[in-house]
């Protein structure tokens, strides 16, 4: 009796452990649900089929189920095939019934294409009957009579279905727009004409077709304000003249210490000369006595030089007299 029981227990286990197994490979709920909107399906082929190929048949059967309301006939094998791989079924499927709503040419393998491409397809459809805006940080940029002008723009954009797949996204979009509102600032003659009409820089910037090559249409750049900035000329001219005046500053110390060098030079020049004016004058004595030895100078002609030497230092001190002022001082 024992082993009867332990036998009825183990089949009862057996029995709900396959009922569970069966429940999961096939969803009889799901196969209902989906008649009954109108989703023609094979309960073993499809169901137990995707089951088997790892697929999610809930995913799988409530697209299919929201599509066919919709009006939409999807085949079940592409959106089988979209989620083996890695794609957003319910996504694509959303996106393919707006699109639809809004008149709009999307088909299955274009939106499957933009969602593996890594793109938000159903937010890319909506952005495309809703256009968007987006802003660009300030971008400063000087007119040519050197004023400084900061300026934000809205640009209002809309997707391009076409082009979702390898195009450009917002970061190129803003970044081209600020290079024209920087191109267009630029060749302004002045700050005042930009101030006066900002609405220029649109018409300027809309024309340069920005948007060739992104994944938007670009319908309209407002710009949002405009303000003065900095005096960029003035700051510029403000730095030329002070290198230039340092580069003079640097000439002149470069010629005061050439003038230096030289009067050293001379100076040194001079002191050689008197050195051999010294040297000379030594040598007079000498000569004196010998003219005297000699017989080639008598004594009355020796007492002529020294008067005419006495004359001599006489005019050269009344020639100076600052000099003997400033001696007699000293002394």
């Amino acid at each position: 009796m024992e082993f009867l029981g332990g036998l009825s227990v183990v089949v009862i286990i057996a029995v709900i452990i396959f009922l569970i197994i069966l429940i999961y490979y096939v969803p009889v709920g799901l196969f209902i649900t989906a008649y009954f909107s109108g989703v023609k399906l094979k309960i073993f082929k499809d169901l137990v089929g995707m089951r088997l190929r790892k697929v999610s048949p809930v995913i799988i059967v409530r697209s299919l189920i929201s599509a066919t309301k919709a009006g939409l006939q999807l085949k079940t094998d592409l959106l089988e095939a979209h989620y083996l791989a890695g794609g957003n079924v319910p996504n694509v499927v959303n996106a393919l019934i707006s699109a639809n709503k809004a008149g709009l040419d999307l088909t299955f393998e274009k939106a499957a294409a933009i969602d593996l491409a890594g793109r938000d397809v159903l937010e890319a459809v909506k952005m495309s009957v809703l256009p968007k805006v987006i802003e660009t940080p300030l971008v400063a940029a000087m007119a040519k009579d050197g004023i400084q002008l900061k300026a934000i723009a809205r640009i209002t954009v809309r997707a391009n279905i076409e082009r979702l797949v390898g195009g450009a996204g917002e970061a190129t979009i803003l970044a081209r727009v600020g290079e024209g509102i920087v191109s267009t600032i630029g060749s302004s003659s002045s700050h005042k004409d930009v101030l006066e009409n900002p609405d220029n820089i649109s018409k300027v910037v809309l024309k340069k077709g920005l948007d060739a090559g992104t994944a938007f249409e670009i319908l309209s750049i407002d710009i949002a304000d405009v303000d003065v900035g900095t005096n960029i000329g003035a700051i510029l001219q403000a730095n030329q003249a002070e290198a230039d005046l340092k580069v003079a500053r640097a000439k002149a110390e470069e010629r005061r210490a050439a003038a230096v060098a030289t009067e050293q030079e001379m100076k040194a020049e001079v002191a050689k000369m008197r050195a051999k004016v010294v040297e000379a004058e030594s040598e007079i004595p000498k000569a004196i006595a010998e003219a005297f030895r000699n017989g080639n100078l008598g004594i009355m002609d020796y007492y002529r030089l020294k008067n005419i030497q006495a004359d001599t230092d006489m005019r050269s001190s009344i020639a100076k007299p600052e000099e003997n002022k400033g001696e007699k001082k000293n002394g």
